[in-house]
């Protein structure tokens, strides 16, 4: 099995974006994420997503081409249109200008719209998180979920993500898809030729399946079951009604060529701390972190992303030969 270095991912995965009618900037704005994917051990949002990603940019789904475009339509709401290019880019403009629009404002939204596949959504919470604020993010993806007792896909896996700093240590980071697992596990698994467990999915006719193609065609299973579809219903309303994208329903697989742009959106709302509750609060969360940290038998969200993204950073990622054979022949 091939160890590439992050450095040689994402060249590679720039590479091949680019053969496949992607822009430079563009396309080093997506390997970067796939490769922090990756590097998190986060793999069905990493570099496994690169093939179905060159495959859409090559006919036109995904604009590689694609330039975002920003603006400011209230003081403290950035406004940004993907153009029916890749989310990255649009996420890294909105990151841009969000904590100077939050500093000044002591709150500020990001809506995305015209969007993509936004990849790991504890990313980019964390980076704001990094820069000293608390961040949400809620992303819509295409129609996975039926709703409770229903049998028709309506919400997609739909993530919320949220960060914030911890003094001293690195940021706490959720980050929660709202189907049992992430649809990229399913992906990842049939790429890999293996089953899925029993509980992450259903067939087409509703029937429990270990089969990751069957489950791809068919339906994931809500986290919390009736509650679970709850969230989603709220993420679909945030994410894409408030910011004027596709409902998941209305949006296109984001694992194949085939059909229109997805335009999926995401929304982004960041806190100034200090403004809202007062220089202390920083303090606050990292006494009821190390409280929870103190515990025997517990840790913080994200703690195992951290371990693997330190262990990536020396020795490099494990690429199977399969996967390299397919990113490849993109």
């Amino acid at each position: 099995m091939p160890v590439l270095s992050l450095a040689q991912s994402e060249e590679l995965a720039v590479r091949i974006l680019m053969r496949c009618r992607t822009s430079e900037p563009n396309a080093r704005s997506v390997a970067r994420a796939l490769v922090a994917a990756e590097a998190d051990g986060l793999k069905g949002h990493g570099l496994s997503r690169l093939p179905s990603y060159a495959a859409q940019a090559k006919v036109g789904k995904v604009d590689g081409f694609a330039a975002t475009a920003m603006t400011r339509p209230r003081p403290s709401v950035v406004a940004v249109d993907a153009a029916y290019g890749f989310a990255y880019p649009a996420i890294d403009a909105a990151l841009s200008e969000l904590p100077a629009v939050t500093r000044m404002n002591g709150v500020a939204v990001a809506a995305i719209r015209h969007s993509h596949h936004c990849g790991a959504a504890g990313h980019p919470v964390e980076r704001l998180a990094e820069e000293g604020l608390v961040a949400l993010m809620f992303a819509n993806t295409p129609a996975a979920i039926a709703p409770w007792g229903g049998s028709k896909a309506v919400f997609g896996t739909n993530p919320i993500a949220f960060a914030c700093p911890n003094p001293g240590h690195a940021p706490i980071v959720v980050d929660l898809s709202l189907s049992k697992v992430a649809r990229g596990n399913i992906m990842a698994a049939k790429q890999r030729g293996e089953t899925i467990p029993e509980g992450w999915a259903l067939d087409e006719q509703g029937a429990p399946t270990t089969d990751p193609d069957a489950a791809l065609r068919g339906t994931m299973l809500p986290l919390g079951d009736a509650k679970g579809t709850a969230l989603a219903l709220m993420v679909e309303l945030l994410a894409a009604g408030l910011t004027g994208s596709n409902f998941a329903a209305e949006a296109s697989s984001f694992l194949d060529a085939k059909g229109p742009p997805p335009g999926t959106g995401q929304l982004i709302l960041a806190f100034d701390s200090a403004a809202i509750g007062g220089p202390d609060t920083l303090a606050r969360f990292s006494a009821l972190a190390s409280s929870i940290e103190n515990q025997p038998g517990t840790r913080l969200p994200g703690s195992r992303r951290i371990a693997a993204r330190e262990q990536a950073r020396t020795r490099g990622l494990d690429i199977p030969d399969a996967l390299l054979a397919d990113i490849e022949a993109a």
